[in-house]
């Protein structure tokens, strides 16, 4: 009797083996140490990029990626505009970046920041510099091949429930700006903005999403 070969699964992903870290605003790859540590407790390779935000080098910043991720399996995990600079990298399409699997991203405004804009609107262009050509973006969809896992929070402390009453927020972001047609999930903690790069809860989670198939 002849026996049929049990086929191969070819569309299983390769498991991650590299983390890239991605800070936000104002921020440093300082803030991201919990994170990154606790990722890196969890036996992955880590790049805890940190980067001008104000002015921020896209060439350089890819070429840093680029150069850590090689041909390995890797993961992008950020922090609002780090999600941003995260599809800036993806669009390029260099040979590194296909080996992204899975992208994570907590409080990104993926479609644009209202705070951003309203900054602008406002004539406080200085106080944001280069970083509205990332935060002013008007993306509706996640067109990469890479998984996207957006994490949101709804603990609206901040300046967002000043400026839009009754919305639903993280305090920075708002809660409909998180979301993108394409993305894997869309997941919300009841925390603010910053709080979501400090929470065991959302560690936990995150360390789940990597581990999935």
């Amino acid at each position: 009797m002849n026996h049929s070969p049990i086929p191969l699964n070819i569309t299983a992903s390769a498991k991650i083996e590299s983390i890239v870290v991605l800070h936000g605003l104002y921020m440093s790859g300082f803030v991201m140490r919990p994170l990154s540590a606790r990722l890196g407790k969890s036996g992955y390779r880590i790049l805890n990029l940190s980067y001008n935000t104000l002015t921020p080098n896209i060439d350089e910043i890819c070429a840093a990626i680029d150069t850590f991720v090689g041909d390995r399996p890797a993961a992008l995990v950020c922090h609002s505009m780090g999600g941003l600079v995260a599809r800036a990298y993806l669009e390029r399409g260099s040979a590194a970046s296909t080996q992204v699997k899975k992208v994570v991203t907590l409080g990104t405004p993926h479609k644009g920041s209202a705070i951003a804009k309203h900054m602008h609107d406002k004539g406080l262009e200085l106080l944001l510099k280069n970083s509205v050509e990332f935060l002013l973006s008007n993306n509706q969809d996640w067109p990469f091949d890479a998984k996207l896992y957006s994490i949101a929070g709804d603990l609206p402390i901040g300046l967002m429930p000043l400026l839009q009453k009754g919305s639903q927020s993280d305090g920075t972001v708002l809660l409909e700006e998180t979301k993108l047609s394409g993305m894997a999930e869309h997941k919300v903690f009841h925390l603010s903005h910053t709080s979501l790069i400090y929470s065991r809860a959302v560690m936990d989670y995150i360390c789940e999403l990597l581990e999935r198939p």
